[in-house]
């Protein structure tokens, strides 16, 4: 019997996929629970129409995230932090420290896509990589001084 999957069910499919199940299965659990509904025309059309606006969301994601990344590639910017008198810091400089500034500047990136190259514990520099999306990545240079 073939059903659509409502949700992700271990060890058969995601949500929206269409998979072939023994009928006791999809009629005493599957159903009942409502993790899955009969695979019939009107389904597997609503199905398609859902795939077609999912696909064209994931392009328009991808070219926001192209044009963001556009404008942010090679970029310095600025953190400022306390640090004492030989310039060291006051803990080090973290990715949130990082998605606060590009916030400040218009920039939404999310803390867990930003990966610094070294963990600073002085005033200086250092880059980080963005990942605003899948396939895009981009550099950046943060700068700290000290407060």
């Amino acid at each position: 019997m073939k059903v659509v999957l409502l949700e992700d069910v271990k060890n058969l499919g995601k949500a929206d996929d269409v998979v072939d199940v023994k009928s006791g299965y999809a009629n005493n659990f599957l159903f009942k629970k409502g993790l899955a509904v009969p695979a019939n025309s009107d389904k597997l059309h609503e199905l398609k129409q859902k795939a077609g606006a999912r696909k064209a969301q994931e392009k328009r994601e991808l070219e926001e995230a192209q044009a963001v990344g556009e404008k942010l590639d090679g970029q310095t910017f600025t953190v400022k932090k306390k640090a004492g008198d030989k310039g060291r810091l006051y803990g080090t400089l973290t990715s949130m420290d990082v998605e606060e500034v590009l916030a400040q500047e218009g920039y939404k990136v999310n803390k867990r896509n930003i990966n610094l190259d070294t963990e600073l514990k002085n005033v200086g520099s250092t880059g980080a990589e963005l990942k605003l999306h899948n396939d895009v990545k981009v550099k950046i240079t943060v700068q700290v001084e000290a407060l």
